[in-house]
């Protein structure tokens, strides 16, 4: 099959088996983040706060994450769709505020996540002082 015809990968796993990538930021500044991949979710019956509560419970029981305990997470945003563009900044999009899953009742799927979708999980408070003075320290 020609690759024009190749079905994109976000569309090759079910929405019952979907693999998202968290962006977990602790500081915007100083652009510190770490990836958590999860596999395995179902984006017709997880919530925004599902994911919220599961990624607050992989942050506080892997230890790649020690760091990043500090900090008290309570956002999500969308990033970035698989094949879709990305931000010019490396953090976190600071356009698009309508991208910010407030409603914690939604599914996932409610929300437009799909396969290979790359959320932030951030800090609301720290994002709006970053928003407001949008500059990078090393």
């Amino acid at each position: 099959m020609p690759a024009e015809f190749d079905p994109l990968t976000s569309t090759l796993r079910p929405a019952t088996d979907a693999i998202i990538t968290l962006r977990v930021i602790k500081s915007f500044e100083y652009r510190t983040e770490r990836n958590l991949i999860l596999k395995d979710i179902d984006l017709t019956m997880t919530t925004v706060g599902d994911l919220l509560e599961l990624a607050k419970k992989c942050i506080m029981t892997q230890g790649v994450f020690r760091a990043f305990r500090n900090v008290e997470y309570n956002t999500l945003k969308l990033y970035t769709k698989a094949h879709g563009s990305k931000t010019t900044n490396l953090i976190i999009n600071l356009e698009n505020d309508d991208w910010i899953l407030p409603d914690h009742s939604k599914t996932l799927q409610e929300c437009g996540i799909e396969n290979e979708t790359e959320i932030s999980l951030f800090n609301r408070t720290l994002y709006e002082a970053y928003k407001l003075n949008p500059v990078e320290k090393w």
